[in-house]
C-alpha cells in the first residue's frame, strides 16, 4: 500500500512523478474526479477540476468513508459552502507544520490569532491551522486573543520578556478592526499574518492598502506584514513573506491559466486564473482550477489580483512594479 506522506514529502522523487502517482490513484478512485476526466472529450494534460465542485459534491477518493474532519468555507448557514472531507488528518498536519517551517522558525515563535466572524465556524481550515500552531508552543504563550480585550501591555511584555518572535495571524477585517482599538507597542521584530478577507463590512481594500494601514497601525516596517493564501479546499498554504508575491512549498505548485482553455498556462505577467496543483489533497484532489484572479512572475511566485470577473480580466501584458 502506498505510503502518501512518504511520497508527497520526498526529496528524492521529482514533482513531475508525484503528480502522475497522484493523479493516476485520484482518476481512478475520486468518482466525481474521474467523471470529470471522463466527459472530457480531449486530454492533454492532466484536468483541473473547478474548485467549485466543493460545493456540489463530496470530492473524495473515500466516498463511503466516515469522516471526523470536515472543514467548511466561511458563509451563512443558508449559503453554499464548500466542503472538504480530510480523510487522513495526519497528513494534513504533516503538511501545514512543514509547510509553516518552510518560511518560519516555528520553534521561536509565540503564536497569536485574532480571528472574529471565524470562532462560530467548527469547521474552520483557519481556525484549525491556527490551534494546530498554537499547540507547537512550549511556552505557554500562544494563543488565541479573546475579543473583548485582544491586546493587553502584560501580554505583550511577557512575550518580549521570553525573547521569542511574536506571529500575529488574523483576516484583514479582524486586523483593521483591532487597529481602532488602543493598540500597545508590540516588539518591532514581530511579523502580522493577513490571511485574507480583504472586502470588510465597511468597503473593499486592496492588498496594498492594507499592508500600509496595517504597517503603520503596529509600528512595523512593511517588510514585517505577510500574508498566507489558503482555503477550506486545500490542504497546504502559500505564503508572502513580505511584499505581494506568494510562494508555495515543494509539494505545491501554482501556474496562470486561460479561463478560456484551462489546459492553457499563461506566460509571465499575464493575467488569469489561478490553477492550484497541491499533493496534500492525495485523498480529495489535488488538481484544481480556482475562481481568483493572478500573475505569475519568472521565478515562480504569484499574485492573487482578486476574484476572476470575465468583464475585467485583460488579456494583454500585465504591467506589475516588481519587489
Amino acid at each position: 500500500m502506498q505510503s502518501w506522506p512518504n511520497l508527497i514529502f520526498s526529496d528524492t522523487l521529482s514533482f513531475e512523478e508525484k503528480v502522475q502517482q497522484v493523479f493516476e490513484y485520484q482518476s481512478e478512485n475520486n468518482p466525481v474526479y474521474r467523471r470529470y476526466c471522463e466527459a472530457l472529450d480531449n486530454i492533454e494534460a492532466i484536468p483541473l477540476l473547478p474548485i467549485k465542485a466543493f460545493k456540489e459534491a463530496a470530492v473524495t477518493a473515500h466516498p463511503k468513508e466516515d469522516y471526523e474532519l470536515v472543514f467548511k468555507s466561511s458563509g451563512t448557514s443558508d449559503m453554499q459552502r464548500s466542503i472538504h472531507k480530510v480523510h487522513d488528518p495526519e497528513l494534513y498536519d504533516q503538511s501545514l507544520l512543514k509547510g509553516f517551517r518552510h518560511f518560519y522558525n516555528l520553534e521561536n515563535a509565540v503564536i497569536w490569532g485574532y480571528t472574529p466572524g471565524y470562532a462560530d465556524n467548527p469547521h474552520s481550515s483557519l481556525i484549525y491551522m491556527i490551534q494546530k500552531l498554537i499547540n507547537q508552543g512550549e511556552s505557554g504563550l500562544s494563543r488565541f486573543l479573546p475579543l473583548d480585550k485582544p491586546l493587553q501591555a502584560d501580554d505583550i511584555k511577557e512575550v518580549k520578556q521570553s525573547g521569542k518572535q511574536l506571529i500575529l495571524f488574523g483576516a484583514a477585517f479582524g486586523l483593521l478592526d483591532l487597529l481602532e482599538l488602543d493598540v500597545p507597542s508590540i516588539p518591532s521584530n514581530s511579523v502580522i499574518i493577513e490571511t485574507g478577507g480583504m472586502k470588510t463590512h465597511k468597503r473593499e481594500i486592496s492588498r496594498k492598502e492594507l499592508h500600509r494601514k496595517l504597517s503603520r497601525g503596529f509600528g512595523l516596517d512593511q517588510s514585517r506584514i505577510h500574508s498566507e493564501y489558503g482555503m477550506a479546499e486545500l490542504l497546504s498554504q502559500a505564503y508572502a513573506t513580505g511584499g505581494k508575491w506568494f510562494k508555495t512549498v515543494p509539494w505545491m505548485q501554482v501556474s496562470i491559466r486561460n479561463p478560456d482553455n484551462p489546459a492553457e498556462v499563461l506566460p509571465a505577467y499575464r493575467e488569469g486564473l489561478i490553477a492550484v496543483i497541491d499533493l496534500a489533497n492525495v485523498h480529495s484532489c489535488s488538481f484544481l482550477l480556482t475562481h481568483d484572479k493572478g500573475v505569475m512572475d519568472p521565478e515562480g511566485r504569484f499574485q492573487i489580483l482578486g476574484r476572476w470577473n470575465p468583464k475585467d480580466l485583460r488579456g494583454c501584458n500585465f504591467l506589475i512594479e516588481e519587489d
